[in-house]
């Protein structure tokens, strides 16, 4: 190995060698080798070779160095057309330990996953907080029990991941528009939390991560033009354009809650910037308390929640039925801007109402027919409740690896 590489020199002037120092191209090599361990499974030096085109040498001195670093171990021996067996060796997935935590005013899920991905450990708990420093600390409770669940160590948690509704502004460490979590909008909070967690720390939409577990393990596999709409005690979008998540310029891209596709009211209710809530928007009549207050109305006092009205519904109950129609009309006013503005091939809906698209489809199809001649394919969303876990989890992994590695390579060379 020379150290160097070529690059097309500007204007045209043709290849022009640009020096590499040796120890970033041996953590380039490295880097390398143990992504295509994680993508592809154990692999012996000469299919190691193969795969990423390096040289044998190279790929024996750059698993020497990651073998030293503890980020691959061996894994056993394969035969080979001589008969002579190989060594094949594997990323190690304990090196580092991933926790994802989808955050909602009434539950608190959590679980626990290696840099391989596997979970080992979920536990899902009631969030009995209503401060923002009662609810870091049911967090880190949580961290700390979903960790033995796991039979690790929490120290041993190399990065967590946050789920929750609003808008994370990194600038001042707090989440804007998260009204339903009381005093989650505090400036330095997420700070706090990363100290009491003892490790790194991101901070995300619930869902955009529930798109990104969609992606990644659930109904959104292999498309790559899709939005998850998650419908239940808020409203919001998740958005997969070619393929990668699209935030917007300050991450508040999908804060779908905010549209105004109400009906018109004689004395309609409006956004009050000073009394720091939503009013008439989208969010007021597609939610919880939106079909807790719809059920009443409608005669239906022991519907308290989005469950029992869709099973009183499915038991053939006209009220709940027209309540269920009621819904479906504003969720057709979300599907019809969603495909306006997108051109989506695919809506994804999950939630506690969402993933009632067997009673919904129907009505919103009909109150689409008279919106809009766009008729995008909906489906339910196939990680149910955890699809927010399993998308911090997808990430954090991403994130841990970056970490470990920089961490263990550093200190092995």
């Amino acid at each position: 190995m020379t150290g160097e590489r070529l690059e097309p020199a500007a204007h045209g002037a043709g290849p022009r060698a640009v020096a590499i120092a040796p120890s970033v191209l041996r953590e380039m090599n490295q880097r390398l080798l143990l992504d295509q361990l994680f993508a592809d499974g154990p692999a012996t030096r000469p299919q190691l070779a193969k795969r990423s085109g390096l040289s044998l040498p190279t790929v024996i001195a750059a698993l020497a160095g990651l073998e030293n670093a503890e980020l691959v171990r061996p894994a056993g021996r394969s035969a080979t057309a001589q008969g002579r067996p190989a060594t094949r060796y594997e990323a190690n997935p304990s090196a580092g330990h991933v926790v994802g935590v989808d955050v909602g005013r009434d539950r608190l899920r959590v679980a626990v996953a290696d840099l391989a991905g596997n979970q080992l450990g979920q536990l899902d708990l009631r969030n009995t907080a209503r401060t923002s420093a009662a609810l870091v600390e049911r967090i880190v409770e949580a961290v700390a029990s979903a960790a033995r669940v796991a039979e690790i160590d929490p120290a041993d948690i190399t990065h967590a991941v946050i789920g929750s509704p609003g808008v994370y502004d990194s600038g001042r460490g707090r989440v804007l528009y998260a009204a339903n979590l009381p005093g989650w909008q505090r400036v330095g909070l997420a700070e706090t939390l990363g100290q009491r967690l003892g490790t790194s720390l991101t901070v995300d939409n619930d869902a955009n991560l529930a798109a990104l577990g969609e992606h990644a393990y659930g109904a959104g596999r292999n498309t790559d033009h899709f939005v998850y709409a998650h419908v239940d005690t808020g409203v919001g979008i998740g958005m997969i354009l070619d393929g990668r998540l699209y935030q917007g310029f300050s991450g508040a891209a999908g804060e779908v809650g905010y549209l105004p596709l109400a009906p018109a009211d004689p004395a309609p209710a409006r956004y009050s910037a000073s009394r720091k809530r939503t009013l008439g928007m989208l969010e007021e009549h597609l939610s919880t308390a939106a079909v807790v207050r719809y059920a009443r109305e409608a005669g239906l006092a022991g519907c308290r929640t989005p469950e029992g009205l869709f099973d009183s519904a499915r038991g053939g109950d006209q009220r709940a039925e027209r309540v269920v129609g009621q819904l479906a009309g504003h969720l057709a006013r979300l599907v019809a801007s969603i495909a306006a503005f997108l051109d989506p091939e695919l809506i994804v809906l999950g939630g506690g109402i969402g993933r009632h698209l067997d009673l919904l489809e129907r009505p919103t199809r009909a109150a689409l027919s008279q919106l809009t001649p766009m008729t995008p394919r909906l489906a339910v969303g196939a990680l149910g409740a955890d699809a927010v876990v399993r998308g911090a989890l997808a990430t954090g992994v991403q994130l841990a690896r970056e970490i470990v590695f920089a961490g263990r390579a550093a200190r092995a060379s």
